[in-house]
């Protein structure tokens, strides 16, 4: 049997992990390169970049300047994730807004067996994932919930990955993830230059095991692979 990987203890200074940055993903080109993704999974994303730009003339799914940059901000930074968990199956994704990681997760393990559950709060951003879902046939379900209402039958099995993107401060975030991890789910929460604060700011009200991985789309941020949280006390 092989042996689990070895973890700091839950308070020690998190190892971080170097990443080979990408170049700039420009377009649908660019990505398939980077990610060795196939022609049906470019279609689907494809598709995605245009409702996504389409939607946004009446919906506020992004950021309005990173639009340009739709390739390398939201698709690469999000697939990036995908390539941390290999073999993971079931995701789950919170705040999940304009599909940033989860749909993306989604259409690139489409062939793979993997199911996404989305949860956002806003009903005019669901209105867009199913959208972009029932366009991409990509495997999801979404829930127009808050995460703090956000119930979920006994016999449902425990996640593989939870994911969020931009949701809150690490403090904050765990509050809301915790409930939904079990002894083997790992959490990737894409973070910027102030990881390490949130890390420490996080550790008076928590314990857990982390890991910093340098972003492959931006070398200032990181993504923290998190195991275990539990509150103090």
């Amino acid at each position: 049997m092989a042996k689990p990987p070895t973890r700091p203890p839950a308070g020690a200074d998190p190892p971080e992990l170097n990443a080979r940055q990408l170049p700039y993903i420009a377009g649908a080109a660019d990505f398939a390169r980077a990610f060795g993704a196939a022609p049906d999974t470019m279609a689907a994303l494809e598709t995605y970049a245009g409702l996504l730009r389409r939607w946004q003339k009446a919906v506020n799914l992004v950021a309005p300047a990173s639009l340009g940059d739709l390739w390398h901000r939201h698709f690469a930074d999000s697939a990036q994730l995908w390539e941390l968990a290999p073999g993971a199956r079931r995701w789950l994704d919170l705040g999940s807004g304009a599909g940033f990681p989860g749909l993306v997760i989604a259409i690139l393990g489409a062939n793979q067996g993997v199911h996404v559950l989305l949860v956002e709060s806003s009903g005019r951003k669901c209105a867009f994932l199913a959208e972009v879902a029932r366009a991409t046939g990509a495997p999801v379900e979404i829930r127009n919930e808050r995460i703090e209402s956000l119930r979920l039958g006994r016999t449902v099995a425990p996640f593989d990955v939870v994911t969020a993107r931009g949701l809150a401060p690490l403090n904050k975030l765990l509050r809301l993830a915790a409930p939904f991890f079990g002894s083997g789910t790992v959490g990737l929460f894409p973070k910027g230059r102030n990881a390490r604060a949130e890390i420490e700011t996080a550790r008076a009200a928590w314990t857990f095991h982390v890991k910093l991985v340098q972003s492959r789309t931006d070398r200032h941020a990181r993504v923290l692979e998190l195991r275990e949280p539990a509150p103090r006390g």
